[in-house]
């Protein structure tokens, strides 16, 4: 958001949005007197005051100064907005905040405005930026006139900050906290004072506030009664004292925070440059394309059985980790990540199996930039706990990989953040201490697990999103949400060129001077073993690996020309022998397939099936002179020699003739499906035109337009772009809108709306009209003054007869001012 002067644009935007020039005098109000872009600004600062849709504005305002709701929002403000907060929750009373008190209280007077991210040509300073933020996210309100800001924290701020915002103690009653700079205290000040009373007052200055009384007769308890005296200090009770609130500006001089946080913390880390860092993420990147090759290929010879509570197995586990030449935790990662990308997935069948999808299929024919950006894209929203592999849940049960136990919605947004940071210090890497340090400023409510991090940052180097520790070019498109053609040109912008020539030598190995294309690597994939990875590889020819080429379909004189046409030196004798001393000996045993065969005493009564065109659909083969092999079932041949003329019967595997009747078994009709399981998308966020629907719907309620309220959620329904397709969230705005139609203030029975006015008559001490189903399960309307609203209770005094009372909400059916 742009920077603003003290009483900024974006102030004055949310302050006086309904177009008036009366100041509000409650936050309900204030909510009300918004225009629709500033409620449009509220709904995308906290979506989660959208859903379900709230009925009126007033049930808005309830729902937006609940404690759920204040914590949510709480939850992702920094350190700079927290700071600012617990300034205006410790200067409000009963004189105007404006934001240059904030700015003075937090100490930001003589700091520039710090960080990259501000844009120092708006003219504001940090302070003011979350200031605004905070209005926008009505978490404050300005009580003041146009031109006189008076900034107040929402309802119930105060409780969620907690007792003591910023370390201060309570304001003296009736009185309010100094707005200008204060005298400081100091011991001149207080000649009155015993020795030790100003180390009593410093070790309560900068919080906690509240000290414990010492024992009678020492020279402390004695400091400690003469600051009572001198009013100095509170006693709250025989054992606690407490620093006033007034006492602790002071001797802060007039500040709310030691030192104020304005930026984020930029740590020290080890520079790589950019081209190191590409460099080794994109070797990253090819590893763990191989990888997944090697599981594609493991899975699909022996694919893993499935737990009975999900998840692979341990002997798995260890049995897939030594055909993946990498360790346990490596493996858990590309299985988790190949199952995210549907490369690999669970069958579905009884019992269930881990095997290769048709996504595999499509895998083989792409090249490695292609490979990774899927795996890259099936990464990046992924909300999977990898890391966790290996570690015991509150049951005591072991974690396993792909478990439906490894799954937390909060990963995406963690990853996002990660990533952030050390995009935020471009060529710098940074480790987990370092990255922790400004994940803390920004969420310090909501700190994120120290495992979690780590397990982060070791997934963004396996995928190659970050290289040497510092954030790669692919890494940066990752992060930026870029699509799969994004994420491929990326790292093919990080990838060395490919060479296509193979180093054939004489002792049957050969070497590739760099990173080999896509022809070049199948070829020595299927006819050579690695040696050894890097800058070059080196492979090496044996028996079995030419075994394994002609496996595929290859014969000696294709294998040996594919190397000729690959290498700069004629094929080396050595190799060109064992090639065709392997397929020789390949070429000698043969060993095929047969769905059923067909034999005879006489060979003259098969003579002619083989060669007969209207039998070729089975596949008949002479095995002997007296013997036929067939492609179909035994019963598929039976009929069709049947058809031929020939009498034929079915024999069984000792010879015996089968009865007539034979049990057809169904045909496999059934379409092949994909078993691919993808990753759980990210619940879509509601969209712009979504919240204009409701904004027009909270409005129209608010005047009181029932017509208009029926027309927009007849309207918002067809066009179903929200979670609540109309229904209770309509009828809800057309009886607000019945209710407002009335006139004057009439009784409030919508559950927002009662919570809205009894907040308002706890601010402003006022009495209200509140109907209450009583013991007898009889409705009761009787003037109370609201007390204390919490736990889902209402504490409030009866004044007609000076007795208190606890009311359980739900058994609120109204609220009216007194007035109304």
């Amino acid at each position: 958001m742009a920077s603003t002067s003290p009483r900024g644009t974006a102030e004055a935007d949310v302050a006086g949005g309904a177009g008036g020039t009366d100041a509000p005098r409650t936050f309900t109000e204030a909510i009300r007197a918004r225009d629709d872009a500033a409620l449009l600004a509220l709904l995308r600062a906290r979506p989660d005051l959208a859903t379900p849709s709230p009925s009126t504005l007033r049930s808005l305002a309830a729902r937006a100064s609940s404690r759920t709701a204040l914590e949510r929002a709480l939850a992702h403000a920094d350190a700079r907005t927290l700071q600012a907060l617990e300034a205006v929750v410790a200067l409000a009373g009963d004189g105007p905040v404006s934001p240059d008190d904030v700015r003075h209280a937090v100490g930001a007077d003589d700091v520039a405005p710090p960080g990259p991210d501000e844009d120092a040509a708006d003219g504001g300073t940090a302070v003011e930026r979350s200031l605004a933020d905070a209005l926008t996210a009505a978490l404050l309100w300005d009580a003041g006139e146009p031109g006189r800001p008076d900034l107040r924290p929402a309802p119930g701020l105060d409780d969620v900050l907690g007792p003591h915002p910023a370390g201060l103690g309570p304001a003296r009653p009736g009185e309010r906290p100094p707005r200008t700079e204060p005298p400081a205290l100091t011991d001149g000040a207080l000649p009155d004072l015993p020795r030790g009373g100003r180390e009593v007052l410093d070790a309560l200055t900068w919080g906690p506030p509240i000290g414990l009384v010492p024992a009678p007769g020492t020279p402390a308890r004695a400091a400690v009664d003469a600051l009572v005296d001198a009013r100095l200090l509170l006693r709250t009770d025989a054992r606690h004292v407490t620093l006033p609130r007034d006492v602790g500006l002071a001797l802060r001089g007039g500040r709310t925070h030691r030192s104020p946080e304005l930026a984020p913390p930029r740590p020290d880390g080890r520079t790589v440059p950019q081209a190191v860092a590409d460099a080794e993420a994109a070797s990253a990147a090819l590893e763990l394309v191989r990888r997944v090759d090697l599981l594609v290929a493991a899975w699909d010879d022996a694919a893993p059985a499935v737990l009975r509570s999900g998840g692979l197995g341990v002997r798995d586990l260890r049995r897939t980790a030594q055909a993946l030449g990498a360790d346990e935790a490596d493996t858990a990662f590309v299985v988790e990540v190949a199952a995210a990308a549907g490369v690999v997935a669970d069958d579905g069948e009884a019992p269930p199996s881990y095997r290769p999808t048709t996504v595999a299929d499509r895998w083989e024919v792409l090249d490695d930039a292609e490979r990774w950006a899927l795996l890259a894209a099936a990464w990046s929203g992924s909300r999977r706990t990898p890391w966790l592999v290996g570690s015991r849940d509150e049951k005591g049960n072991l974690r396993a990989p792909l478990s439906p136990d490894l799954h937390r919605g909060w990963v995406p947004r963690l990853r996002r953040q990660v990533l952030g940071v050390l995009a935020a210090q471009p060529g710098t890497a940074l480790d987990v201490d370092a990255v922790m340090t400004v994940l803390r400023w920004h969420a310090p409510r909501t700190v994120p697990p120290e495992q979690a991090v780590a397990g982060l940052l070791t997934e963004a180097a396996l995928l190659g999103a970050t290289g040497a520790g510092a954030l790669s070019g692919p890494g940066s498109a990752v992060l930026d949400g870029a699509d799969p053609a994004g994420l491929d040109q990326a790292l093919r912008v990080a990838l060395p060129p490919e060479v296509d020539e193979v180093l054939l030598q004489g002792d049957l190995t050969g070497i590739v001077p760099g990173r080999p294309s896509q022809a070049l690597a199948l070829l020595l994939e299927r006819s050579a073993d690695v040696e050894s990875r890097g800058a070059a590889t080196t492979v090496r020819f044996s028996a079995t690996s030419v075994t394994r080429a002609l496996d595929h379909g290859t014969t000696a004189d294709e294998l040996l020309d594919a190397l000729a046409r690959r290498s700069r030196v004629p094929v080396p004798q050595p190799l060109e022998y064992l090639v065709r001393d392997v397929a020789r000996r390949h070429e000698s045993l043969r060993v095929g397939s047969a769905g059923s065969y067909v034999r005879a005493a006489d060979p003259t009564v098969l003579a002619g099936l083989v060669a007969d065109p209207r039998l070729a659909h089975l596949g008949l083969v002479r095995l002997a002179p007296t013997v036929l092999a067939a492609a179909v079932p035994a019963v598929e041949l039976h009929d069709a020699l049947r058809a031929r003329g020939l009498l034929s019967a079915v024999e069984g595997p000792d010879g015996r003739v089968l009865s007539a009747r034979l049990r057809r078994p169904p045909r496999p009709d059934r379409t092949p499906r994909d078993p691919r399981r993808g990753p759980s998308a990210e619940p879509e966020a509601t969209s712009d035109d979504a919240r204009a629907h409701l904004v027009a719907r909270l409005r129209a309620a608010d005047a009181g337009d029932e017509t208009a309220v029926d027309r927009l959620a007849a309207g918002h329904r067809a066009a179903a772009t929200t979670p609540d397709t109309g229904g209770g969230a309509s009828r809800e705005a057309a009886n607000g809108g019945r209710a407002a139609a009335t006139g004057g203030r009439p009784r409030t029975t919508e559950p927002g709306d009662a919570l809205a006015t009894l907040h308002d008559a706890l601010r402003d001490g006022r009495v209200v009209w509140i109907e209450m189903v009583g013991a007898s399960g009889v409705l009761e309307r009787r003037a109370l003054k609201p007390l204390r609203l919490d736990g889902g209770r209402l504490r409030a005094l009866d004044p007609a007869r000076e007795a208190e009372l606890t009311v359980a909400v739900h058994r609120i059916a109204g609220v009216e001012p007194v007035d109304g």
